[in-house]
This record gives C-alpha cells, structure tokens and sequence, in this order.
C-alpha cells in the first residue's frame, strides 16, 4: 500500500544518501542490564548522540537540502520550542540559508539560546505553541519564507526514517521497534525503512499518557490531551496527517506511558547506560517498563530520540527516584532538649552507614512537649531495607522516627 502513501521507502534511501557524511550515524549497543530489569532482549540507537542532540536534524537537513536555490536564497522559517529548532538553525548555517525561527515567549532562555547560536533568527512571539505558529505563518507569508514544518512534511519524515535503515541495518535481528509519537514523523519514517527490509517487524508506538492523540485516533476514540508532562518533546495534540497515513498502514500497535514509568526510565538511562534523556527520549524504556508482558523475550529496539532536558528537571527527577527508592528519606525525632542529643542521634544515624542530609531543629510547635525538640532529618541510604534498619537502630536506642512524607 505504499504507493498511497505520502512518501516511500526510496524517499527514505534518497534522504540517508543526502544526509550521509553531515549528520552522526550513532551508535546502537545492547543493553544486558536493562535486558535483565524489562525481561527483553533491549537494543539502544542513541540518537541523543547528535550535534544537537536529537534525531530532528535528520528531517531537517533533507528538507532544507531539497529547496530550490530561490527558496534557499529567500529563507526559511519555523516554529519550534525545542529539538527542530536547533536543527532547523544548525543546519540551515550550515548551507548558509538565512533561518528565522519564532518560539513562544515562556520558552526557556537555555533553549532561546542555544537556537541563537546555532545562528537562527529568533522571534519570541506568543504564549502557546498555536499563537507562535500563527505569527510564523504571518512572516511566512509577508516575507517570502518557506515554512519547515517539524513532522507533517514528506521530506521530513522520510529524513527521520533514516534512523530506520540504520537500525535493521546494525541489528537485523529485531523483531520489534518502539518509537516515540508525538506529530508522528519520526514513527512514520522508521515504520516505512522497518517494513520495507523485515515486513514482519512489529513496529510500536508510546505516547505520554497525558497526550494520547495517536491512539486515540487508532482505538477510535476521544481522548483529552493536555497537562504539564515530563515528555514535552511528544506533548502534541493532534499527529500530523503524514504520520497519520503511514501509521494507519504499517504502525502495528500505539501504547501508552504514565508521568512515573518516564522518570523511570529518565532515571535508569542515567543510572545503567549513563547516558542523558529527555522525556520523550526515554518514552520507549518507558514503553516496557508500563507494558512488560507485551515486550517480554522479544528483540525490541529502542530510539532514545533526544537528550535536550533542563538540568534542573533532570536534578529533579533524579532525587525523586531516590525517594521513591527509599533511599532519602525524611524522619522526624521528637527528644529532649539537652545538649548533646542531636549528636547522639547523628553518631547513631553515622554508625548505621546512613548519611545525614540536612536537619531542621524546632523547639517551638505545639505538640512538643515544652522541655522537648523535634528534629526533621533528611538521610541517605543504600536502598529500602537499609533505610528500614536505621530506623530500627534509632528506636532500639530510645528515639522512635515518624517517617514523614
């Protein structure tokens, strides 16, 4: 049925020859650890190896390779608070095309930056992605531009399905590929090289569970789609009619991740592959760790398709993985106020290998006892269970811990 389709497997091999030499052929390496934690058998493309960090450059040096000399002399505009911008801008420098791309105001400087110096024209117009897409459309249309859209454009898709070829190339054993939806291009692109060289492949997609547009759209239904979630870089509402078409032909199955299997699997790239994720790069881990039964002893590729994650989201994430490990934990002392007692109780913590954190001292709430102290401490330990032994230490020597939340 390709030949319904907005663009074919030939497109894919006409943009690897265009990209060839200019974008990284990354790296793919099976994971033995994360093999071991999923209960399949995990083979990792890392895409968040690129320049800028995301397999958006493919797409993006494909399309602007196949302007016209008028088109590139005139410029190009896009909208995008993220990944396409930046590849957008780098390449674009690259083949000394003038590149103007308009972010939403609440845009992050660090990405504001970044996108400048690569060398684009950045307009911070809007206060959502929408109202920023109208003002680039404007320009579009009184300058001249030619509009680079960040998935719904054949020449696009067809440059993300290069990560496609590499993978089945590197490692034609696979037998599953799962792929990060967001507007779909990605998936679209991997779909089309997959099918073509392993027609039995079974290719799946993950959406954030916030954002369930793709499989709603298979499941036929109406789902809501909004909230703040860790996977910005797939928070899209609607898919792109591009994706859409390929999807509906060759895309086996569309499953979902919730908020806490992302940061897990944010967490456990860091922690095993030390490696750095964004939301929507850790979608596909996210995909086994939601849905293991379904991925279970099965040869299953994944894209870790951008490493572009504020730092303090990723500090964030990762000291919530400790606490949801249980290995920081708050306790609260209620004892005496004598001199002495909070290094009697910090020798106890010390000799039971936990670490203290930080402490807050209060001698004055209501429920302790006038002559009392109430001390909150925040310990480190080695997991769960060591975490319960400081605890039992602590109440064998007269100081019983309220856990606190």
């Amino acid at each position: 049925m390709t030949d319904e389709l907005p663009f074919t497997i030939d497109d894919v091999h006409a943009a690897a020859g265009v990209i060839a030499g200019q974008v990284e052929r990354t790296p793919m390496s099976r994971s033995q650890t994360l093999s071991e934690i999923t209960g399949a058998d995990v083979r990792i493309k890392f895409e968040n190896m690129q320049f800028t960090a995301s397999f958006k450059e493919r797409g993006a040096l494909n399309r602007l390779t196949n302007l016209t000399d008028a088109e590139k002399s005139a410029g190009v505009i896009a909208m995008s608070a993220g990944n396409h911008a930046q590849g957008v801008a780098y390449h674009g420098r690259r083949l000394s095309i003038p590149v103007t791309i308009v972010m939403p105001k609440t845009t992050p400087f660090t990405k504001v930056k970044q996108t400048r110096d690569h060398g684009a024209r950045v307009i911070l117009e809007g206060d959502t992605l929408s109202e920023a897409t109208e003002h680039a459309f404007m320009l579009r249309d009184r300058e001249g531009y030619t509009f680079i859209h960040p998935y719904d454009d054949p020449l696009i898709a067809a440059g993300q399905g290069t990560v496609g070829l590499e993978m089945m190339e590197a490692m034609p054993e696979l037998d599953t590929i799962v792929v990060p939806v967001g507007g779909g291009g990605l998936i679209a692109g991997v779909a089309m090289a997959a099918k073509a060289m392993k027609p039995d492949i079974s290719v799946v997609g993950v959406e954030a569970a916030m954002y369930p547009s793709m499989y709603a759209a298979f499941h036929g239904q109406e789902m809501k789609a909004g909230g703040a979630t860790i996977a910005e870089g797939i928070a899209v509402k609607t898919p792109g009619a591009v994706g859409m078409a390929v999807a509906r032909n060759l895309v086996d199955e569309v499953v979902l991740a919730e908020e806490e299997h992302l940061e897990r699997a944010i967490t456990l790239l860091a922690d095993v592959e030390k490696t750095v994720v964004e939301g929507a790069g850790a979608a596909g881990l996210a995909a086994l760790l939601a849905h293991p039964a379904r991925f279970s002893g099965r040869r299953v590729g994944l894209i870790l398709c951008g490493g572009n994650i504020d730092l303090r989201l990723l500090a964030s994430v990762l000291t919530r993985a400790l606490v949801r490990e249980n290995r920081l934990a708050n306790i609260r002392i209620i004892g005496d106020d004598k001199p002495g007692l909070l290094a009697e109780v910090s020798q106890i913590i010390g000799e039971a290998g936990a670490n203290i954190i930080e402490v807050a001292h209060n001698r004055i709430a209501l429920d302790v006892p006038a002559k009392g102290a109430e001390f909150d401490i925040l310990i480190e330990t080695r997991d769960r269970q060591h975490t319960n032994e400081v605890i039992e230490v602590l109440t064998a020597a007269g100081y019983p811990p309220r856990p606190l939340a």
